[in-house]
């Protein structure tokens, strides 16, 4: 990871090789979360692991107008998982339009694998409950962030958040209980 963090800080220094050195050092990793995630995700699923590999890295490294400035791995990474997830719920939101206002399906949030199997509706609610607990708690949502939507371990993701691994795994099932909440008072509307 050191090399990581050596590109990152060479890619804010405006090296132009740094971002095509970065791209195959994170790819098999990128990519086997890209695919778990999308692993759970509906059949017929038309977004597919390469793909969401590809947006998110473009997303991540920018164009030369506007180009990123990362305080590190944790920052990539931290980006990484919102990229990730904002690609995942553009997606939701095509699918969900494509459907004219289908109506909404109640899905209790018992772990964060389970909503990766439900309705682009449910995901749409996840979303509007985690930017509600970015207002609240944004160490919360970072976590949220990196666990669910970047695949990291507690271990990682505490690392990366500069809290223990205990701090993260109470902060996720506080999170992760809220979340249901919301999820629960969105979908029932």
């Amino acid at each position: 990871m050191a090399d990581v963090t050596h590109l990152l800080t060479s890619i804010d220094q405006g090296d132009p090789s740094a971002a095509s050195e970065l791209l195959p050092i994170l790819y098999n990793e990128l990519r086997r979360l890209a695919a778990q995630k999308l692993a759970h995700e509906r059949p017929g699923q038309t977004l597919q692991p390469t793909a969401l590999v590809h947006e998110a890295y473009i997303r991540l490294v920018g164009s030369d107008e506007d180009k990123p400035n990362w305080n590190g791995k944790g920052h990539f990474f931290g980006a990484a998982a919102e990229a990730m997830r904002r690609i995942l719920v553009e997606n939701s939101r095509r699918k969900g339009a494509q459907k004219r206002g289908a109506g909404y399906e109640r899905v209790p949030l018992h772990d964060a694998e389970s909503l990766a199997e439900t309705a682009p509706d449910a995901f749409l609610a996840l979303d509007e409950a985690l930017v509600k607990l970015t207002e609240l708690d944004e160490i919360n949502a970072n976590l949220v962030k990196l666990h669910f939507f970047a695949g990291l371990q507690f271990k990682e993701a505490a690392i990366l958040l500069d809290i223990s691994e205990r701090t993260a795994k109470r902060r996720w099932a506080f999170a992760r209980s809220w979340l249901q909440l919301e999820m629960q008072r969105a979908l029932s509307v």
